[in-house]
């Protein structure tokens, strides 16, 4: 028989049959489940006699009670969406956030790991440069989740799948009649979110006969200047369609095209990743690959907090993503004399953008 000063919520989860971020949910109603799921872990909880006083009093005597967090950025709304998800499901279950973001700079990426694996953090929800490639992230003692990366060996991650959705993308600019297509990456050589996104788009276009997409990358310090994005854009004026690798991003490319005289949708069309909610409020709406950004943030937490409870490192499916239709994204323009553009109509009426189309739902 469990002694009741030992019980863990992981008891809890293992006698109602459910994971450790479902029992943790139910307990401190954080977030859905099922009437049967809620009635199964109370009667759990209560027939093992736990309280997570009691988990936090066990747990306190030898952890830190804190988690590690590196996201890229804090500017970007998606990540701060995540990490609102990570620190509901850690505090949850006792544990606080420390976040620390890199600007997307690989070797700050490294120094902020070595500070929080010297402060003794219980585990690392990491999203970064280059996870594969770092040191401080391979020789961690302590378990780790990734957030955004695609799979891979050692540790869990929480994704969508990137190669799906930009396929996606390239079928809604294919579909309006756009040939001549650009992507707009920051860092792209560092970061593989960005390099399965291109791929996914590389691929679709030539499977449709298509020219290769163009290549652009930028700074993350040119991303935030409109000028400077108008710079970067000004070289590649014959592209119709732009997918950016990221909202931030793409609302950068749409205040930039103003700057060249091009009008969004008009004369260009532009496609965002992420569908932060911000894209919706804008005069024109974004047109983008909407995800659950809170809900991975979720996802990462909850299994990280199942692997530091003695459960085994299982890599969850990648989650669902859907198009966004927008207001950025219309037929492709008809040169005219003169060489100016056509005006097709936008291919989605403003008043209609919540519209949702392809999923991998």
């Amino acid at each position: 028989m469990i002694e009741k000063a030992s019980i863990t919520i992981k008891d809890v989860a293992r006698e109602a049959g459910c994971a450790v971020a479902t029992a943790s949910r139910v307990l401190n109603s954080s977030g859905p489940a099922s009437a049967e799921m809620t009635v199964r872990v109370r009667r759990a909880a209560q027939d093992l006699g736990f309280s997570f006083s009691a988990i936090g009093r066990a747990l306190q005597s030898r952890r830190s009670m804190t988690i590690g967090c590196l996201v890229p950025s804090l500017a970007n709304p998606v990540f701060a969406e995540a990490m609102q998800g990570v620190q509901d499901c850690l505090r949850a279950a006792g544990y606080q956030p420390l976040v620390c973001a890199s600007n997307y700079d690989e070797a700050v990426d490294e120094d902020i790991l070595r500070t929080l694996l010297a402060s003794q953090v219980d585990g690392l929800i990491v999203t970064m440069a280059a996870p594969s490639r770092s040191v401080a992230l391979g020789t961690a003692a302590v378990p780790v989740s990734l957030m955004f990366h695609d799979p891979l060996p050692g540790c869990t991650t929480a994704y969508v799948d990137n190669f799906a959705a930009a396929g996606e993308v390239a079928r809604q600019f294919i579909a309006r009649g756009h040939h001549r297509l650009g992507f707009v990456a920051l860092r792209f050589a560092e970061s593989d979110r960005s390099r399965s996104r291109f791929a996914g788009f590389l691929a679709e276009c030539r499977a449709a006969n298509l020219p290769d997409p163009a290549l652009i990358e930028m700074e993350e310090r040119d991303a935030r200047c409109p000028r400077r994005v108008a710079d970067v854009l000004r070289a590649h004026s014959g592209l119709t369609g732009l997918f950016a690798s990221n909202d931030f991003l793409a609302l950068a490319v749409q205040n930039a095209a103003g700057l060249l005289g091009r009008d969004v949708p008009r004369d260009l069309s532009v496609i965002g990743f992420d569908g932060i909610g911000i894209g919706r409020l804008l005069a024109t709406p974004l047109s983008t690959i909407e995800t659950d950004a809170g809900a991975m943030g979720r996802q990462a937490a909850g299994t990280l907090l199942d692997v530091m409870q003695g459960g085994a490192i299982c890599q969850p499916p990648a989650l669902p993503f859907v198009f966004r239709a927008g207001a950025t994204l219309a037929a492709a323009p008809e040169k005219v004399d003169g060489g100016r553009a056509a005006t097709p109509p936008p291919s989605v009426p403003l008043a209609s953008v919540q519209i949702k189309t392809r999923t991998n739902q």
